[in-house]
């Protein structure tokens, strides 16, 4: 840290700490209040939490309390259960993983009776920031007047811009960088018995193999070392940015207690709901694109152009409606509308007569029924009776029912779309979907590139891009159009230039 980045560091802390004194009120009650008061806050996380920290609790637009997550609460009981815990707190960004891990429960551990924390190491990717975290909860220590109200002066010596301070009843605290070594710390005759590994990952250390496979050495030998035979609990927050990671590695070290949260849960709901509102997490989900959003909020990392490339992604202007030799209309819907649901995906597609396959419109989004039905009336209207356009969509015994909702809206504007099912067998979805690399990086589709900035057509690119083998990200957009491509290619013979599908065979050379 030089000496600009030093002089920030501090003046940043100096106010951090002025907002503690301000926002740590002592409250007058009784001898006999106050103590009752206190034994409840040893047993009672989310009060505790709430009485001593209403700066970091406390919302600054509405003034209201945010309260923790039954998943914070749950974590710092297990971990005041488990004097030799060994887990990995898998969290999305924003999910207070620091704020927990290093700060409220170290301070909550250190008031029960009997004391279970006496020398704690915070650890992170270098040490300029093991440092900052390390400030954070000095700062506690020293200026919050509600703690030191209850449980006296804290600070005795030392200060986090060295790497070590020391509280009046001796519980030390160290900040280490990624390999630096902590062998031989200890306090006096106490060896760590608190060490928390904190977002230790960077995009930079995880493209190389070979450092990644180091620092989980270092982590695991002389990191884990440091406690006492193993004695002692051992932490690891983080969100998951590649499976090539020294996170995923303790994920997958047997014994490790692993809890992931997600922005979303497995049913669609947000996690941390005093928190966040659903509207603020699909507005931030659009802002930093489908890709970023499962690497940081959903742990769920995604290498780009693993088997369809951006350079193979290609726009041009389409042709008048009326020279394609066929035009289709695909459905792959989804019947649950939540955020983790399926995507409803339609796509627009038509062959040239030179055999290229243009893409000229994609709807794609986690919907209700009635809007991917509105698409195709938007899609209807598009081509305004230019051209033929066949209509299918995936068939089974629940697009049966969203059949019946296509005759209802039908009914009720006085049109309806001829649309049939698609009952074919389809096989593997990723053989299907890889066969189509091939015409991605011969040039054989285009892209409509007035559409080059509508959600779906963005949302299609995505996930083309996210498509992998055992990967998570959806590829709904990817399987309309594939299956679009299909039934154009059923409608022609093939040529040199025209879609196969099927396997993709290896050759040696």
């Amino acid at each position: 840290m030089n000496s600009k980045e030093l002089k920030a560091a501090v003046e940043k802390w100096d106010r951090l700490c002025e907002t503690i004194k301000k926002s740590t009120v002592v409250v007058n009650e009784s001898p006999n209040a106050k103590n009752r008061r206190i034994k409840a806050l040893q047993s009672d996380y989310q009060r505790f939490v709430n009485f001593y920290f209403p700066h970091y609790v406390t919302d600054s637009t509405t003034g209201e309390v945010i309260d923790c997550a039954p998943f914070h609460i749950q974590a710092a009981n297990a971990i005041k259960a488990n004097r030799n815990i060994r887990a990995v707190f898998e969290w999305a960004r924003g999910h207070a993983k620091s704020t927990h891990m290093d700060i409220f429960i170290p301070m909550w551990l250190m008031i029960q009776e009997p004391r279970t924390i006496n020398t704690v190491i915070l650890v992170s990717k270098s040490e300029e920031m093991a440092k900052t975290l390390l400030a954070d909860i000095q700062a506690e220590l020293q200026y919050n007047q509600r703690f030191i109200n209850d449980y006296g002066v804290q600070f005795n010596a030392g200060d986090w811009q060295e790497g070590r301070f020391v509280t009046s009843k001796k519980v030390a605290f160290f900040a280490r960088g990624r390999g630096q070594s902590p062998r031989g710390l200890r306090y006096r005759n106490q060896r760590p018995d608190y060490i928390v590994v904190d977002d230790i990952d960077d995009d930079e250390l995880c493209r190389n193999e070979k450092r990644v496979k180091e620092a989980v050495n270092w982590v695991k030998e002389a990191l884990f070392g440091a406690l006492d035979g193993g004695r002692g609990r051992f932490i690891m927050v983080g969100n998951l940015i590649n499976k090539q990671s020294i996170l995923q590695a303790i994920i997958n070290t047997e014994s490790v207690e692993t809890s992931q949260v997600n922005i979303y849960d497995k049913y669609g709901n947000v996690s941390w709901a005093a928190k966040y509102t659903f509207d603020e997490v699909e507005s931030l989900r659009k802002f930093s694109g489908e890709r970023a959003f499962q690497k940081e909020y959903m742990n769920n990392p995604i290498a780009e152009g693993t088997i369809f490339r951006n350079q193979d992604i290609r726009y041009g202007a389409m042709l008048p409606l009326n020279k394609y030799r066929q035009l289709v209309c695909y459905t792959d819907p989804s019947w649950k509308n939540t955020a983790t649901s399926d995507y409803k995906a339609t796509v627009l597609a038509g062959i040239t007569p030179d055999g290229y396959y243009h893409v000229l419109k994609v709807y794609a989004a986690q919907t209700s029924v009635k809007e991917m039905v509105n698409w195709h009336y938007e899609i209807m209207k598009y081509v305004n009776g230019n051209a033929p356009v066949m209509y299918y969509m995936e068939a089974n015994l629940v697009q049966d029912l969203l059949l019946a909702e296509f005759t209802a809206e039908g009914n009720s504007r006085g049109l309806h779309i001829p649309i049939r099912g698609d009952a074919r067998k389809k096989g593997d979805k990723f053989a299907r979907i890889e066969a189509m690399q091939p015409l991605f990086e011969r040039g054989l589709v285009i892209l409509n590139e007035a559409e080059k900035n509508s959600n779906g057509m963005k949302v299609l690119i995505e996930q083309l891009l996210m498509f992998s083998r055992g990967g998570r990200a959806h590829d709904d957009a990817p399987d309309a159009l594939e299956s679009a491509v299909f039934m154009l290619n059923k409608r022609f013979k093939t040529t040199d230039k025209k879609y196969f599908a099927g396997k993709r065979k290896n050759f040696r050379f």
